[in-house]
């Protein structure tokens, strides 16, 4: 079973390079899924792997890279029987 794990980040996320600092964390941990903008502001994440890859994605990601700032994060756990996708930025 792979576990997924659904995120909307909010704050100054956007234009402060967060998306290439979501793919660049989840390539390093092996986690699957995508990584968008969302027109409300918020940066939406939906990554796919093992427990502890997504749980240490999470604590990355509540940080976020050097000129964001995080301010609310909004995480939704399930599981899923595919395997992972790679993971990209979706338009």
């Amino acid at each position: 079973m792979m576990h997924c794990l659904h995120l909307v980040i909010r704050g100054r996320v956007q234009g402060v390079g967060f998306r290439a600092f979501v793919v660049r964390c989840a390539e390093d941990l092996g986690v699957g899924g995508w990584v968008r903008n969302r027109e409300d502001g918020a940066v939406e994440v939906e990554a796919e792997g093992s427990r502890a890859a997504l749980e240490r994605l999470l604590v990355a990601l509540r940080r976020g890279p050097d000129g964001a700032r995080v301010t609310g994060v909004e995480a939704a756990w399930s599981e899923r029987d595919q395997p992972p996708r790679a993971f990209h930025v979706r338009g």
